[in-house]
């Protein structure tokens, strides 16, 4: 399985902290079992978000082989002749 993009764990960050904010806003519980279901929702959102997220993809059209510029031919100095 290929890792996780960055955008795909903000985007499933981001889902499960402001779902689960949502839920216990709307919803108005106090109980310690609806925290919990209402964490676990906000989990299994934010998983869903994060791998449904599209992933890019390489080019699928080949590239055009790139063209090497020829060194140049001029001579080279070994590096003894420096010492005369």
């Amino acid at each position: 399985m290929p890792r996780p993009t960055p955008a795909q764990i903000t985007y499933g960050s981001a889902t499960v902290v402001f779902s689960t904010l949502a839920m216990l806003l709307l919803s108005q519980t106090a109980s310690g079992l609806g925290i919990a279901v209402i964490a676990v929702a906000a989990l299994a959102l934010g998983l869903f978000v994060a791998v449904t997220f599209p992933v890019p993809r390489a080019s699928r059209r080949p590239r055009a082989p790139r063209q090497r510029t020829p060194l140049p031919t001029e001579p080279r100095l070994s590096e003894h002749s420096l010492h005369g």
